[in-house]
């Protein structure tokens, strides 16, 4: 439909969801939604890396058993993260008996996995899928900021790498919320170079592609019960507020950004959280529970990311920023 957006008449049932968090997300306002809360981070691993692929790997393996499955049903997974050549998501896949789609998208990447497997149960090429997602604070933070030993002064608009893991199954039959529309964006660049401003920087990919999804589909901020971005914290969320305005889209009432809800202002997360477990653990655990009690009937979610390297902001090169939207309902 239209330039960007594809309707997906067999409407692929999300069956399942999973969400794993760290201490500091689930002592955050959203606790009580999360499906498991590690009792420390390293959640008994020696590396943070290491514990970012473990909890990659239970959010995927609560979630098949959750849907009643096993991990032969599973036609596929498709899976990402923040660290160098996806690691966690590889080292995670190594242990499941389930063919591999490795993805890349950064922050964006929960909406990209979902959105892609939405688009292989619409072709008819699986069963059952595995979408999934990871990051982790000390992980991402260590690659591409600074060690955590240096305790460096963190920026105002800096965000908070979120601790979490999330996995969603999707399936073709029961009573389940289903996906209706994928609306994949493209990079926009508006020439941030800051990477302590990550909110700027993917500001400007969330609001194209939500306008793009209005105008292919037809509908508008009324035809929503909430509209959710990933991680654009608060200054990205108020950025991307006024400037929908301008092109004619108040979505105020109807608007939430996972990174400006998933940390309580006295945790001082300064902007809010980021990362790829950001947007996961917000769909897969608050967004995906209220649907299923009805108290959210038709959702459009955007998973926003940062495309920059560990060297790229390094070589005076601006971030491009990338968002995928996905329209999920239920009992309609």
């Amino acid at each position: 439909m239209g330039k960007q957006s594809i309707k997906l008449d067999t409407k692929p049932k999300i069956i399942s969801a999973y969400s794993v968090v760290g201490p500091k997300e689930g002592d955050g306002p959203l606790g009580k939604y999360f499906d498991t809360v590690l009792k420390d981070d390293l959640n008994g691993q020696e590396s943070y890396e290491k514990a970012e692929s473990s909890i990659l790997y239970m959010a995927i393996t609560e979630s098949i058993k959750k849907a009643k499955l096993q991990e032969t049903d599973i036609n596929y997974l498709l899976a990402g993260d923040l660290l160098n050549q996806i690691s966690s998501s590889n080292f995670a896949a190594r242990d499941l008996d389930i063919p591999f789609i490795g993805l890349y998208g950064a922050c964006s990447t929960m909406t990209e996995s979902l959105g892609l497997g939405a688009l292989f149960m619409e072709g008819g090429f699986a069963n059952y899928i595995a979408t999934a997602t990871s990051s982790h604070f000390s992980s991402a933070e260590r690659q591409f900021r600074y060690p955590l030993e240096y305790g460096s002064q963190r920026h105002p608009t800096a965000h908070w790498t979120v601790t979490g893991a999330g996995s969603m199954i999707l399936g073709k039959t029961g009573n389940y919320p289903y996906v209706t529309y994928v609306t994949t964006g493209k990079v926009k660049d508006y020439g941030i170079t800051d990477a302590n401003n990550m909110g700027a920087s993917m500001a400007p990919a969330a609001i194209d592609t939500i306008k793009q999804h209005f105008q292919d589909t037809g509908r508008g901020p009324n035809d929503y019960d909430l509209i959710a971005t990933g991680d654009l914290g608060k200054y990205g969320k108020d950025i991307t507020l006024k400037l929908l305005k301008e092109y004619g889209y108040d979505i105020e009432k109807k608007y939430i950004d996972c990174g400006d809800e998933i940390y309580g202002s006295n945790q001082e997360t300064n902007a809010g959280g980021s990362g790829c477990g950001c947007s996961a653990v917000v769909d897969c655990g608050y967004i995906y529970k209220n649907m299923l009690s009805g108290k959210l009937k038709r959702v459009l979610i955007l998973s926003t990311g940062a495309l920059l390297s560990t060297t790229s902001s390094l070589q005076g090169e601006t971030i491009p920023g990338i968002a995928h939207a996905v329209a999920i309902e239920y009992g309609e």
